[in-house]
């Protein structure tokens, strides 16, 4: 952090701009850093590059990607890489980190701003929602869950189970979203709600533990993460017997565990497992795997393989794209948002 905070400072200072600009400039890009450094991790690209390998062998090639939380743009590049002419709309709210994006991908649709500013026009539109989302006790303040369904009002407490339900809602029928996220989402008690409202308007197509060892490299922290993807189902009816076991949480070696990956221990990418502690001291169950990054790439291929096979209902994905396929390609926008009082932090 203190070297970025550096880098930002000779950024600011070497514009040839006045002293109080250059203080002001200096301190957004520095409380923008502190506010991001704590909840993300940048993914590596041999995951982003199975991901994206794994939805075109299947028949998925997005025209409309949204990223909501892009960083340096892992998510991006994979897309770009396998279908160039993707229309992409990727948030990032640190400025730097966003600055950097725009000029990487001048011909993307880059926000700087948070997530919970999209639009009502781009809701229920996106083919695919794929990100690497933040994580921790964040409130977000988007006045779509503020009122109505209190179990949405729930899910806006925590940032990362706010992102599962406005990225279904960004996306339409039969689109998929797909997000690496903390373990918090598949194993607290307290997000069982976020989990029933997934169910309610989603398919399961994959869950996924992923090992602690899998960020070493990029983040310099062992963390445990999961990968979740859900297909949208707007006529979904009611929660299968599989579905109701997703949303619950068991104990397991007296450590609370989502009971899906319990009784699907062929779902966690890993060679080695112990009963340790996370980054935070409480007790956790530990998963390593020996053959670092492309060794967990390449199980991830496999376990992701698999689900798409048994689980992904392509006749939905492309009846749906089929509905959509006339729509005018994402055009660039500039709103004045209103900053509405609240106590919440977002």
């Amino acid at each position: 952090f203190f070297q970025a905070e550096d880098g930002i400072r000779d950024f600011c200072l070497s514009r040839g701009l006045g002293d109080v600009y250059k203080r002001q400039e200096y301190k957004r890009y520095v409380d923008s850093l502190k506010a991001s450094i704590l909840t993300a991790f940048y993914t590596p690209k041999e995951v982003t590059d199975v991901l994206v390998e794994v939805l075109n062998s299947h028949g998925i090639q997005p025209k409309m990607l949204l990223e909501p939380s892009a960083g340096r743009g892992a998510f991006v590049d994979s897309l770009v890489k396998h279908n160039p002419d993707a229309d992409i709309m990727a948030f990032e709210k640190d400025l730097l980190t966003g600055k950097l994006l725009k000029h990487l991908y001048p011909d993307k649709k880059v926000r700087i701003e948070g997530f919970e500013k999209i639009e009502k026009p781009f809701l229920n539109r996106f083919d695919v929602a794929m990100s690497n989302i933040p994580f921790g006790d964040i409130a977000v303040f988007d006045p779509a869950f503020a009122f109505g369904n209190p179990l949405r009002k729930q899910s806006a407490k925590h940032i990362h189970n706010y992102f599962f339900l406005k990225g279904l809602d960004a996306v339409r029928d039969g689109g998929i979203v797909a997000f690496i996220t903390s373990q918090g989402v598949l194993n607290s008690e307290a997000s069982s709600s976020t989990r029933f409202m997934m169910m309610k308007q989603a398919d399961l197509v994959s869950a996924i533990r992923l090992p602690n060892n899998l960020f070493v490299n990029e983040a310099n922290t062992e963390v445990g993460s999961d990968l979740i993807i859900l297909q949208k189902n707007e006529h979904k009816e009611q929660l299968s017997e599989e579905d109701k076991i997703f949303t619950q949480t068991t104990v397991q070696d007296a450590i609370g565990i989502n009971r899906y990956l319990s009784e699907h221990p062929e779902r966690i990418v890993h060679t080695s497992r112990k009963v340790d502690t996370d980054p935070y001291g409480k007790p956790a169950l530990v998963y390593q795997h020996e053959g670092g990054v492309s060794g967990i790439a390449d199980d991830l291929r496999n376990m992701l393989g698999e689900d798409f096979r048994n689980r992904l209902d392509m006749e939905r994905y492309v009846s749906a794209t089929v509905q959509v396929v006339k729509s005018e390609p994402i055009k660039a926008v500039s709103y004045t948002h209103l900053t509405l009082p609240t106590n919440r932090e977002v």
